[in-house]
């Protein structure tokens, strides 16, 4: 009664909800530093994400004007004001006190007393504070406040980040060395690796075998095994402090990977294209740069989207080949880890500058990603 035509196994079913569950694990995180990127650090630190979009309360410790500016109306000396400074305007109060142990002693509106003097606080932060005698002292009255803020979004987080001219918070630098690693060190590995893909494929030479064999079991090196062997050739050669070098060492790891996926998706093309192609003349290179290259396009974009964002999303290598004391080369990961020392308490700067160094990555994965399983899938099946 399992199969019946029409019904679903609990399998699939499982399957779905783990897919589901799957995708929100990784959406919620990113929603919420997109959100986080365009509030303010007093909303951060007082409500989570997931409540910008309603009123926030927050404890509030404010002054009124100090007793200089008091007015003599009567018997009575006056000073009246607003407690809040003109970027709180919009907040309103909750509850109030005077001390800090009990900040819901009043209500909006009501009157506390205290040593002669008689204050009144309203809803908008308007008070009126008298006494019978004149008022001393350089300081005002402290006053305890809830208030409550309205959702705010703003685009200074961006503007700080983005177009600030201070190196230590500034992304917009980080951000084109980053493209400056990642497209050269995403574009040489696919162009070596077509080559040699097709030479696997469809070309018979002494050895091909054991160079398919040395290529899977490149697969399993650990990146870190090669890090200093490859640094110190690399400064034996002298481009191990500069771009030259990071790109070859992300050619370098990334060539077995792009081999095999190539490989394996050329060799599922249809051999009597190529033998066509043969008997009408073509040379090795004409067949590969006009028939093999535009049918292997999604194997090619899968790869492609792969080398991006590991390249993208580095910092070992550029850690380890990228050597520069100056932060003139330095990368985007590399400057959220220096942000994390000069802004650690600054999470409204924090989460813009992770936003906009994933959304380029986020850009590219959505702009191609219908290519992706078309090429992992590639020479699976006959």
């Amino acid at each position: 009664m399992d199969n019946i035509a029409g019904s679903k196994p609990t399998l699939t079913w499982a399957v779905h909800i783990s897919v589901v569950a799957l995708v929100l694990l990784w959406l919620f995180p990113t929603i919420g530093l997109f959100v986080s990127s365009f509030r303010t650090a007093d909303q951060i630190s007082s409500s989570g994400w997931w409540k910008a979009l309603f009123p926030t309360e927050q404890n509030m410790t404010l002054r009124t004007a100090a007793p200089e500016t008091q007015v003599q109306e009567g018997d009575l000396w006056v000073i009246e004001g607003n407690l809040f400074e003109e970027e709180n305007s919009d907040a309103t109060i909750a509850t109030w006190g005077t001390s800090s142990r009990d900040l819901s002693a009043y209500q909006p509106g009501d009157t506390a007393e205290d040593d002669g003097m008689r204050l009144t606080v309203e809803a908008d932060g308007a008070y009126r504070l008298t006494s019978g005698t004149e008022m001393e002292g350089r300081r005002g009255e402290r006053v305890f406040v809830v208030a409550e803020t309205p959702p705010d979004f703003t685009l200074a987080n961006y503007r700080q980040v983005l177009l600030s001219g201070d190196s230590t918070d500034s992304m917009s630098k980080a951000f084109f060395n980053t493209l400056t690693v990642t497209i050269p060190a995403t574009i040489i590995p696919i162009v070596i690796a077509a080559f040699a893909a097709y030479a696997l494929a469809w070309m018979d030479f002494p050895g091909r075998a054991l160079l398919i064999a040395f290529v899977v079991g490149l697969l399993v090196v650990p990146l870190q095994l090669a890090l200093i062997p490859l640094l110190k050739l690399h400064l034996g050669i002298g481009i191990g402090k500069g771009y030259l070098g990071t790109w070859l060492a992300h050619t370098g790891f990334g060539l077995p990977l792009a081999i095999y996926l190539l490989r394996n998706y050329m060799v599922g093309l249809p051999r009597d294209i190529i033998e066509n192609a043969r008997v009408d003349g073509a040379t090795d290179f004409q067949i590969f740069t006009k028939i093999i290259l535009p049918l292997s396009f999604p194997a090619l974009a899968s790869f492609a989207i792969f080398q991006f964002l590991w390249t993208w999303n580095d910092l070992l290598v550029a850690k380890v080949f990228l050597i520069d004391a100056t932060g003139q080369t330095t990368v985007m990961t590399n400057q959220i880890v220096e942000l994390l020392g000069t802004r650690g308490g600054n999470w409204e700067i924090l989460a813009t500058a992770a936003f906009v160094s994933i959304a380029m990555p986020l850009l590219v994965f959505f702009a191609m990603q219908k290519y992706l399983v078309r090429g992992l899938l590639a020479g699976s099946v006959k």
